[in-house]
């Protein structure tokens, strides 16, 4: 990202942080695929989700490197959830280069747990556009995202590790890898060593796939 960008976004976010106070984080991450595990360039009031500069990237940041074809939207005015349990208002804008990439995700946590209680006196602050959530989304750095994938990975299949058989391993495999469980620096050891294979075997499961997904769009 260009320096005189950043610094305009580093503006805004003081500005913004100012503005709404305390309760208001401020976050500008760096869309890079290679510096996934430390997006995090600037940040306001990060004690809201308790992070800092340099951390890793959220779930959104990852799913933004593994689409990057594709254009996102604008994602305004939804909840999330940090890791002890407090309720934010968010919105993340995709900030987009000349050429029409995008450079930085730039994301605004509002804390609103205090404000909860009293959603219906204060019902249209707390309005949120997504109707389609029937839960908050968690924002997670990306040291705890490849355990959350993981997990996830595991109840795909429905059964402990220790009784996995090699088909279940390679659909739990495949799961990680189309959820970009792989940008994560040095996910393939930790993936490895969770289900008792060889680096060898897993990059094979993950070839595997990749030669299936080219067969049937060949």
């Amino acid at each position: 990202m260009e320096a005189k960008k950043l610094e305009t976004l580093k503006q805004l976010a003081a500005g913004i942080a100012a503005q709404f106070g305390s309760k208001c984080e401020v976050v500008i991450h760096e869309v890079n695929s290679s510096h996934s595990d430390h997006s995090i360039v600037h940040i306001e009031n990060g004690h809201v989700s308790g992070r800092k500069v340099g951390d890793g990237a959220s779930q959104i940041v990852l799913d933004q490197l593994m689409h990057q074809d594709k254009q996102p939207q604008d994602h305004l005015c939804y909840l999330t959830r940090t890791r002890d349990g407090k309720i934010l208002k968010s919105s993340s804008l995709y900030i987009r280069n000349n050429r029409g990439n995008v450079v930085a995700i730039f994301s605004i946590n509002y804390d609103v747990s205090g404000l909860m209680m009293m959603q219906q006196e204060l019902g249209a602050i707390l309005d949120t556009r997504d109707k389609t959530q029937s839960e908050p989304e968690k924002i997670i750095n990306v040291n705890n995202v490849l355990d959350e994938l993981i997990e996830q990975s595991v109840a795909l299949v429905g059964k402990p590790v220790a009784l996995m058989n090699k088909e279940d391993k390679v659909r739990a495999i495949q799961f990680l890898n189309q959820s970009g469980a792989f940008l994560v620096t040095k996910s393939g050891d930790k993936v490895a060593k969770y289900f008792g294979i060889s680096k060898y075997t897993l990059y094979s499961y993950i070839d595997s796939n990749k030669q299936q997904e080219e067969k049937k769009h060949g």
